[in-house]
């Protein structure tokens, strides 16, 4: 027999949580293993290897029963002499993905609160999005990867957007937005924040760092996933007015950073060299890849500003998946937008695997 007090209790289980989750999924990836992983843009160099006395030093010099440690003031100067600013228009945390996530919380105002964005562009920014009850828009890009600057500036300016995104290069298009489009798209939102991910910065080079002064609407977000090949670090940070980092910082918790992490990401800056010279190695091999691809017959393949090319094999890119899952190597559909459909995504890593991915591409179309 069921007690009514179990029944009041069973019935107000929805009301424990914000009432928007109940309809929401966990994030998930639908990624398949396999011995070779080019599916998610990672690096093959473990960056563990490469600064490993260093590393183990600086450990030495940690007290982990501490939440304060010299290693915080040390990183942050050391991020911003390599982007180039001061240490108040600098926050860093725990991936790319973590800034935007406070980001999207810090200017969430309301229930009709939305983000505007391209697409497709990365995915996660409507998971991070839905996760604090923001609201996200889509301006659908063209089939060549171009888009309508007037139209972006003009959903834009609906008094419910609270921001607009751009990232560039555009994952998982992979190229570069053009200049003067995010000028405009700046200039015509002086009220709005504009944020330009630049995730991929240091595969393509660009960087609307040096106009910081004179767009204070702007931020920009980057990561040591991609160019310095730490992934599973979890290190990101904004960049921006020293005005907007301020806000920003509001919606972190006072230790938000592993006292771990901070000393391996000193570790990388003091060592960016080692990570920078690779970055150009893959950049090589990127574009040889490009060129071999480009020679295939019935083969897309679009040109590229970061570690990854994007390729189609028309109706045929589904048994090609297929046939490099059977052959250990995973790469990633990102078919599902019509200006990328029967698309399929391959993260440039290094020599070997660049070579078995091409050879079994080659292998399936000679059958």
């Amino acid at each position: 027999m069921t007690s009514k007090s179990s029944t009041n209790m069973a019935d107000s289980k929805a009301s424990l949580f914000r009432s928007d989750l109940k309809d929401k999924q966990a994030p998930t990836i639908d990624i398949s293993p396999r011995k070779l992983m080019v599916a998610l843009n990672e690096g093959c160099q473990d960056p563990y290897q490469l600064i490993q006395k260093d590393f183990l030093k600086r450990l030495e010099q940690l007290s982990l029963n501490r939440y304060m440690s010299p290693t915080t003031d040390l990183l942050h100067q050391r991020l911003a002499d390599y982007a180039g600013v001061k240490k108040e228009q600098i926050l860093f945390g725990n991936g790319a993905d973590d800034m935007l996530y406070h980001l999207f919380l810090a200017v969430r105002e309301n229930a009709q609160s939305f983000a505007l964005s391209l697409a497709p562009s990365y995915f996660d920014y409507a998971t991070m999005c839905g996760a604090v009850d923001l609201g996200i828009r889509f301006l659908d890009m063209r089939a060549d990867f171009s888009f309508d600057v007037e139209r972006y500036i003009e959903l834009a300016q609906d008094s419910d957007c609270r921001l607009a995104i751009l990232c560039n290069p555009n994952n998982p298009t992979a190229n570069l937005l053009p200049a003067e489009q995010i000028r405009q798209i700046i200039t015509a939102l002086p009220d709005k924040l504009v944020v330009i991910d630049e995730a991929y910065y240091e595969f393509s080079g660009v960087s609307f760092v040096s106009e910081l002064d004179e767009y204070p609407n702007l931020i920009l977000i980057r990561s040591f996933s991609k160019g310095f090949s730490a992934a599973g670090l979890r290190f990101g940070y904004a960049i921006s007015s020293p005005q907007n980092i301020a806000e920003l910082w509001k919606t972190q918790i006072t230790f938000h950073t592993s006292s771990l992490v901070k000393a391996f990401a000193l570790c990388i800056l003091e060592n960016k060299e080692l990570f920078l010279g690779h970055v150009q190695q893959i950049k090589a091999l990127r574009d040889r890849l490009y060129r071999d691809l480009k020679e295939l017959p019935q083969l897309i393949v679009h040109p590229s500003a970061t570690n990854f090319l994007t390729f189609s094999l028309a109706g045929k890119s589904d048994d090609l998946y297929n046939h490099l899952q059977e052959h250990d190597i995973t790469v990633r559909n990102v078919g599902s937008h019509p200006a990328l459909q029967n698309c399929l995504r391959v993260s440039i890593s290094c020599e070997d695997a660049v070579n078995a991915f091409r050879d079994q591409v080659k292998a399936y179309l000679a059958k």
